[in-house]
Order: C-alpha cells, then structure tokens, then sequence
C-alpha cells in the first residue's frame, strides 16, 4: 500500500493508468482524515494529527514527478513544514513510471524513495489537478505560504518539416506513453507496425530504448512491465530494420555508453555503422566519458560482419546514420496519407562540431514508420509564470523564480530538459535548499496563517464541480492500488 492514510477520490470518466476497467480515480486526502493513519491504532492517529498541526509553513509542490518529489523530500527535512504534492495525472511519478523503458526496472528504484516521502504525515498527494485550468497560481500563493513548481517539460518539439502530419510519423514521447500505459496514450489503431523499416530522428537515450524495444526478441519484452496492448502489437511487428538519424556526428551523441551497449548486444540484431561517419576521429585528447563511448562504437565498427547492409544476412538491423536531417516526409503513394520515405539532407559540421550546416546533397530512405526523437520542451500553463519562453524554462535564480517571492520551481522546468534523474535530484535539493533558506532568514513568514489544502479543495475544486457536472463527486476510497 502506498500511503497510510484515509482517501477519498474524484471520479471522472475515462481509464485509469490504462489498466483499470471504468471510471479513472483520482487519490485526495479526506477531508475528516487528513494525515490520519489507515490502521487503527489511536496512538499512531494521535502522533500524525500533532504533527500535522505543529507543523505551520504550508508548502505546495505542483508537479508529482521526479522533482517534485525529490524537493517535498529535502523540504520535508524542516519538522515544520507540510508540503501537499498537487498533479495532473491521477497517479504519481511522472516520467518514472511512464518516461522509463519497461526492460530498464532498475532506474524505477527511485520510486521506494518517493513513496517513503509520500508516507510522510507532513505530505499528502492530490491527483488529477491540473495548474492553470483546475486551479491557477494566484489561488496556490494564496492558499500556501510557498509554492514549488515541478511540472516538467511534457510538450514535445517539432521538426517543421513539410509531411510531419502524415499518419505513422509520430513522436517518440507518444510510443513511449503507449508502451508504458500512460492515460493519454495513443491506441494500437494509431500507429502499425506493418513496416520492415522504422526510422528514429534523434541520438538520445530514448531513441536508443525505441530502437532496443522495437527490435527485442518477444520472450525479452515478456518479461517486462510493458503494457498487454503494446505486447500483443509487438508480437505481430514486421519491423526487421531500425534507423537512427542524427544531424551531428559520432562525437557529438547524447546517448551513453550503457544505452549503446545494450543496443549492440540484442540477441539476433545487427548492429550496422558507416565506415564514412568515423573518418578522422582522434579518441586520445577526449574526457573519459566521451572517449569510452566513441572506442565502443569504433570497436564495433570494426567488427562489422558485412561492409554493406546489401550483402545483410537475414536478421534483424540497428543502423546509425551522423550528419543527416530531415527536409521532408514523402506520402506512401501506395497508402494515401501514411509516410512512404523520407528526404535527408546530408551535413557537415561547422564552429568546432557544434552546428550542422547542410552540403546541398540529399538522400532519401523508405520506411513506413518515422519516430520523432528530438527531445521535449516546458510551457506555460497559467499566465502569472514569468516564462522565458526563449530558453523553454521559468525564469528562475537557483530555484527561487524571478520577481515571485514565495514560488519556486525544479527539474526540467527549472533547467530545461536535460539529464538524467540525479540530474533532477541534484536540481531539486538545490531548490528546496533554498526554500528553507528562505524560511530560517524570515524570508517566508511562517506566522501569517494560510488555509492550504482546505482551500484549495472546499474553496476552488468541489465549487468548479458544482458549477460544471454534477457526475464529478469525491467519495471513499479505502485504499491505493499500486499500477
């Protein structure tokens, strides 16, 4: 069981998690047991409710992802904080539990450390509550005496490229929220895998996941937590050929060694690189991580079985193709509006290998499905944000967000979306550091008193359900089913 309190929960229409049948069900606090222990016992009862009421700066984190938690933790080491963890989704965890690939179960460990938090009497967890359309961030700078903004960077970029619209050029954010289950996922009907040449646009480790799931051996993918729709898909894919497409050259790669490793070493896959893609590489002037990386790939380069994928035995591929992008993508003219090729433009690197520029030569390649890798971006979802929409963050001094005192922000939001979860960590306790900070210099005054959850439930959320539907009601709900 997740938490140890009594809940109750919103019910709106839909699935939940995509593996419960009926309406979605969204985990609040109850109002008559708020930090209340599920057991029993009266002492445990007693204990949870003095602290909850000793316990006077009113903390919200909005955002129940990776920052979000990791900020309640470090915020919760001051004995005299409550911090209420506010999300868009019902459940929690963000892209832990939806952004990591199935096979990888290792990097969710991080999910024991955020349960403890949520297991905190001075935390409690609200799902299904949405910044900007449910409730904005005047009405939480007015309900608490701090607010942490942690919602992530959930939009994903765009190519702008003629033929981005055609059916089965999707994003990779989409394919990973289909395999993992996420609420808003697309269905099976929305992508096929009817194509023996699949091409990723990017060179990060989620292309790297997109190609090792699309091209793992069926009893692997089993064994994983991958969604049943997304396994009965996989299990009649065609797809024998994946192509990774990157704009820069090998030196510049955003993947680690521990994603290409895996990749090179699929049972029954080839791994396949161009000679012409190494030309000129010097490994003994680079920093360790680099250089580890680049010897891999020229060591497996030069144990290519075949020179060409022409003379390819009949197994399946993992290609990497440097210094290519996208110009177009070509309608199947034997499909009408599906993808059927696409245009490269061939590049070269200028300004120390920082800029790809193009050669004025092209190439185009067939594939009937094209999987966009090329990273996320933050928005802004409620106009009181100072958002710097330029550089895709909240404007922000360490954490503390510029010209609002009392609002904070962490993770991707903070530092735009790049790293990985110690990445966040590091950016989260840096934040939360700060806030207490702020606390012990009065910078936050504690003794002004602030409604908090109460607020923002009785005041703002159960009002827009009145007005709104009568089909939204909170109910009991006597405990949390772990997805």
């Amino acid at each position: 069981m997740l938490f140890r309190r009594s809940f109750v929960v919103r019910s709106v229409g839909g699935t939940f998690g995509g593996y419960h049948k009926g309406p979605s069900l969204v985990v609040m606090p109850s109002q008559a047991a708020i930090a209340l222990s599920i057991s029993s016992s009266n002492h445990q009862q007693s204990l949870a409710k003095s602290i909850t009421t000793q316990a006077n700066i009113k903390v919200c984190v909005i955002g129940a992802g990776a920052a979000g938690f990791y900020t309640a933790q470090h915020i919760l080491k001051s004995p005299n904080t409550v911090v209420d963890i506010y999300e868009s989704l019902p459940v929690p965890f963000g892209l832990v539990r939806y952004g990591v690939a199935p096979d990888h179960p290792e990097v969710k460990n991080c999910i024991n450390t955020f349960t403890q938090v949520a297991k905190n009497p001075r935390c409690n967890y609200f799902g299904n509550v949405k910044l900007g359309a449910d409730v904005g961030l005047r009405e939480f700078r007015e309900a608490y005496h701090a607010v942490v903004l942690t919602y992530g960077a959930d939009n994903e970029r765009q190519l702008n490229v003629p033929g981005e619209k055609l059916k089965n050029v999707i994003s990779a954010r989409q394919l990973v929220n289909w395999y993992n289950g996420h609420p808003s996922r697309i269905t099976s009907t929305d992508i096929s895998l009817e194509t023996e040449h699949c091409v990723v646009i990017g060179h990060g480790n989620v292309a790297l996941d997109i190609a090792r799931i699309l091209l793992s051996p069926l009893d692997k993918i089993k064994a994983t937590d991958i969604t049943e729709e997304a396994l009965e898909a996989l299990s009649h894919s065609r797809v024998k050929r994946v192509t990774l497409i990157g704009r820069r050259g090998p030196m510049q790669v955003a993947f680690t060694i521990k994603e290409f490793r895996e990749l090179i070493k699929l049972p029954q896959t080839l791994p396949y690189l161009h000679r012409e893609d190494f030309k000129g590489i010097d490994t003994s002037k680079l920093e360790r991580p680099r250089k580890r990386l680049t010897e891999l790939m020229l060591k497996t380069l030069n144990e290519q079985r075949t020179s060409s994928l022409d003379g390819c035995p009949k197994t399946k591929v993992c290609e990497l193709k440097f210094f290519r992008s996208p110009l177009e993508f070509i309608e199947d003219l034997r499909a009408e509006g599906c993808v059927g090729s696409i245009l490269l433009s061939i590049n070269k690197l200028e300004d120390g290998g920082r800029i790809a520029v193009p050669t004025g030569m092209e190439e185009i390649l067939p594939t009937g499905l094209v999987l966009k890798s090329v990273g996320y971006s933050s928005s802004c979802p409620d106009d009181a944000i100072p958002f710097d929409g330029r550089k895709g963050i909240i404007a922000n001094e360490a954490g503390r967000v510029t010209g609002l005192p009392g609002v904070y922000c962490s993770g991707w939001v903070k530092t735009g979306p790049i790293g990985v979860i110690v990445s966040t960590m590091n950016s989260s306790f840096e934040t939360g550091s700060n806030l207490l900070s702020d606390i012990n210099k009065g910078a936050i005054d504690g003794t002004v008193s602030k409604p908090g959850r109460n607020f923002i439930v009785n005041d703002i959320l159960k009002k827009k359900e009145t007005a709104t539907s009568a089909a939204l009601k909170w109910s009991p709900y006597l405990y949390w089913i772990e997805i």
